[in-house]
């Protein structure tokens, strides 16, 4: 089975399958002139939800009423001459650790069963702010870790669609939204993004702020976005950057121009650095080939990158910060309901448990180490590939994939981003892993789009 769309014929209105097929930047220019509602467009994905849902199941919390209340509120608004904000119209669907008011915020765990949050997330009010409809909450795993929900892959519903992103990749794949936002501690976008065939971004550490949103590791959390189209993902990324003051890793900045720079001309043609890394042995054949193929095709721009042996251990030192962090973090989950925990969480928990500050400080200063490597790297190449996943999803819906491949990125708080430009043996979708420097996020962008349009 796949939910790929087909190619619909085109007339004077457009029909309900058409609209679907409209990137988000496509359908705001529509909803601005007033060629096309919110309405219409919500309607039209819910359709779709009606359609694909029973298999994919993508979502969480979904109420038709309350995402239609919404489109019609802005379209009035519009119509009344208000102004409208860069996502006016346009729904979103949200990751269900992200405190949501009025809306189920349970954390894909039953100990947070009927949990109704009195306020907003800061993400949430962001959305809400730039015009986004909050479409309705997609499935995390157990409490954004391990235990997978009952999301299924759109392309094969007997692959996972990975995780703890689940639900939100799983329904841009699936058009039943056209954007959404989930969160990445290890491999929590980029992995799903590349199992289920789409874009997903995990941006610069503390770009977007947390606060609201379920708390596993304060050096680790990023919330990340989906999409179709790196447009698309631009778009709505710039939208979730801001300074909390309640997220002490967000600062006062400028809102980085990721829209405008990404459909500039880099300078330069970028230089490529591939980095097989220390897990490159846990890339699947056919992945290791496909690598080796895009290589060729960038010839003189890509260049084999070695990364040096301190990045050998950064496997076990993402595990004891996350780990440490995990056990301190859902303690309160742990104390009251450790047996309704699934076991891989309750080890990861009691693992945490074992590891020694010494331990946990040492893996806090070898980030700094790393990333010293990383800005050196950076100093000779734009960009730095490597696979997104170890291959296409495995069958099976008993765990979400492997994330060495992601682990890098999320330890070291580097701009990562999933192309979907390879496909499997048995025709799923791989991706190829960019990462670009810190607080860079514009140029990793740019610089995607001209490796996308390299390959094609």
């Amino acid at each position: 089975m796949t939910c790929g769309i087909p190619v619909s014929a085109k007339s004077e209105s457009y029909t309900r399958m058409s609209l679907i097929e409209l990137s988000a930047t496509e359908a705001l220019v529509k909803i601005r002139s007033g060629e096309i509602t919110s309405e219409e467009l919500v309607k039209a994905y819910l359709d779709r939800i009606d359609q694909v849902e029973g298999e994919v199941q993508a979502w969480a919390h979904l109420d038709p009423e309350h995402a239609l209340e919404q489109a019609r509120s802005l379209d009035a608004h519009r119509q009344a001459g208000g102004a409208t904000g860069p996502l006016h119209g346009i729904p979103v669907g949200v990751k269900d650790i992200f405190d949501t008011k009025f809306i189920p915020t349970e954390n894909g765990t039953v100990l947070d069963s009927g949990r109704l949050p009195k306020e907003d997330c800061r993400v949430i009010s962001l959305l809400k702010e730039a015009g986004a409809v909050i479409m309705g909450k997609t499935v995390s795993t157990e409490l954004a870790v391990t235990g997978p929900g009952k999301t299924r892959n759109p392309h094969n519903p007997a692959h996972t669609p990975g995780g703890s992103s689940s639900g939100s990749t799983a329904a841009v794949a699936a058009y039943m939204v056209p954007l959404a936002i989930g969160t990445q501690t290890n491999g929590s976008v980029i992995r799903p993004a590349s199992f289920c065939g789409i874009i997903g971004f995990k941006p610069t550490h503390g770009l977007i702020p947390r606060n609201g949103v379920l708390h596993l590791s304060s050096s680790l959390d990023s919330v990340g976005t989906f999409g179709r189209t790196l447009e698309d993902i631009a778009l709505l990324t710039e939208c979730l950057v801001a300074h909390d003051p309640a997220d002490p890793y967000t600062r006062a900045r400028a809102r980085p121009a990721l829209r405008e720079v990404l459909v500039t001309e880099p300078p330069f043609t970028p230089v490529v650095g591939f980095a097989k890394t220390a897990v490159w042995d846990q890339a699947d054949e056919a992945t290791q080939e496909a690598f080796g193929e895009l290589v060729d095709i960038l010839g003189d721009d890509c260049h084999d990158l070695p990364l040096s042996e301190p990045f050998d251990h950064v496997l076990d030192m993402h595990r004891n910060i996350m780990s440490a962090d995990l056990a301190k973090n859902l303690a309160r989950y742990f104390d009251r309901g450790k047996d309704q925990l699934t076991s891989p969480l309750r080890e990861a928990i009691e693992y945490g448990h074992t590891v020694l500050a010494v331990d946990y400080n040492t893996a806090i200063e070898g980030r700094d180490l790393l990333n010293s490597g990383l800005d050196s790297c950076f100093d000779h190449y734009d960009i730095i590939i490597t696979p997104a996943a170890p291959g296409e999803a495995p069958k099976g819906l008993e765990s979400t994939g492997n994330a060495a491949f992601n682990t890098l990125a999320s330890f070291c708080g580097t701009p990562a981003i999933t192309l979907p430009l390879m496909d499997g043996p048995n025709g799923l979708p791989v991706g190829v892993q960019v990462i670009g420097p810190r607080g860079d996020d514009a140029r990793l962008l740019r610089n995607a789009h001209w490796l996308m349009q390299r390959v094609s």
